[in-house]
């Protein structure tokens, strides 16, 4: 049988108690750094289950350790924070709740992109484990990690000494649900999510009055020759088989329509695969921007700060066929390959640090019957809610039964194979 399967015995009886929590958590969700009721939960779960319980690691982390016995540690992540998005779910326990804004204001929170399903399965995981220690033998490390959307959430922890405060594991886990199929499950090795690099550029012109444009330097049409020139770096600078994305997101100038500003500014997010073509595009969006600036006579170069920068996902090869070969075991016909992701994520820094393997997996939560449809008509796109939309919202079940599934039967082919 496949490994985990003893494990996984008392699911049925632990599904009611699942299902209620993760309603109770998209309800209730809580923006980076501010999951302090997300981490409370988590904790006092993983104590009642028997875990050694260090919370508020890098503001409001949560490790649990379950030491069961000599073997390998493994550790599985799960991100917790929520995003700044008013929910359009229509769900009966759709978020209502709001948060200050910068200036004080309120702002609606969303678990827009499935934080609460992860946190839900692996505090599912986490108790099926305590509850048949005789199954397996290690360590199994369960750790909830705040901020992942800001980028920063694993460094916090990180610097908090998350190193130090828990066994240092052999292998790191995580998963993240999208909008696929629910029930189905897939891995990849080598990349599988693209790193990010986000860039605020501020153009400087020379303001005049709108009759008068002859006496102003015009930073409107040097931010607009900017953006399409920026249109050219994968069409023309990036091979066609080397995927690279350059999106302005953002771009700010003038209060109205007789004044020439005397600035712009622009926000542009990049996502590569791998550091050559990073450094490549880099290089060239700020080439890009100063050769604008220069060519337009603009008073002084452009400034380019870079900021909220995530790395790339990259799936330890031996580390992924292990767990592909529990999917396959687990899951049979409903595990596949993962395509390549343009989202990125901070969990690479966790294993890093320790100088460790990691593998990370998807899992789908969109009703198989709408994906279907949406398929044949063609119409994915724009009938799919993907994650960060204000729709998205993964199907109950087999959501939350598959992310349990997974991560026991992805720690079960280290943890089971060793135990006597």
């Amino acid at each position: 049988m496949p490994g985990g399967t003893e494990i996984l015995a008392g699911l049925d009886r632990i599904r009611p108690g699942l299902e209620s929590l993760y309603k109770d958590l998209h309800a209730h969700p809580e923006l980076g750094h501010a999951e302090h009721r997300t981490s409370a939960e988590a904790a006092r779960r993983l104590t009642g289950c028997g875990y050694d319980v260090r919370a508020g690691i890098g503001g409001t982390g949560v490790a649990g350790v379950l030491e069961n016995g000599d073997g390998p540690v493994v550790l599985v992540r799960a991100d917790m924070d929520a995003l700044p998005i008013r929910e359009r779910t229509g769900l009966p326990y759709a978020s209502t709740v709001t948060a200050p804004g910068d200036g004080g204001e309120p702002r609606p929170v969303m678990h827009a992109c499935g934080h609460d399903v992860h946190v839900t399965c692996l505090l599912g995981a986490a108790r099926l484990m305590a509850e048949a220690r005789d199954a397996w033998n290690g360590t199994l490390v369960a750790l909830f990690q705040c901020a992942e959307e800001p980028g920063d959430g694993a460094d916090a922890m990180l610097s908090d000494g998350l190193a130090d405060r828990v066994p240092r594991p052999g292998v790191c886990l995580a998963q993240h649900v999208l909008p696929f199929p629910s029930g189905r499950v897939g891995t990849r090795p080598g990349p599988v999510l693209s790193s990010a690099d986000n860039y605020r550029i501020t153009v400087h012109g020379r303001g005049a009055h709108g009759s008068r444009p002859e006496s102003g330097i015009d930073p409107v049409v040097i931010a607009s020759m900017i953006v399409v020139r920026l249109q050219t770096i994968v069409s023309r600078e990036i091979g066609m088989l080397t995927p690279a994305v350059v999106t302005v997101g953002s771009l700010h100038t003038g209060t109205n329509p007789n004044n020439i500003p005397e600035s712009a500014r622009m926000e542009i997010n990049v996502r590569t695969y791998d550091e050559d073509t990073r450094a490549k595009v880099r290089a060239a969006v700020e080439r890009i921007a100063r050769a604008e600036c220069a060519a337009a006579g603009a008073p002084e170069p452009p400034d380019i700060e870079r900021f909220g920068s995530f790395p790339p996902t990259v799936n330890d090869e031996a580390a992924t066929r292990r767990v592909a070969d529990a999917f396959a075991r687990h899951f049979g016909d409903r595990a596949g390959t993962l395509d390549p992701q343009t989202a990125s994520e901070d969990f690479s820094r966790i294993p890093d640090a320790f100088g460790v393997p990691y593998t990370y997996w998807g899992i789908g939560g969109t009703d198989p019957g709408r994906y279907a449809r949406a398929a044949e008509q063609g119409t994915l796109d724009s009938d799919i809610p993907v994650n960060h939309n204000a729709r998205f919202a993964p199907v109950l079940q087999p959501t939350l039964d598959t992310g349990v599934r997974a991560i026991v039967a992805a720690a079960a082919s280290w943890l089971v194979t060793s135990a006597s």
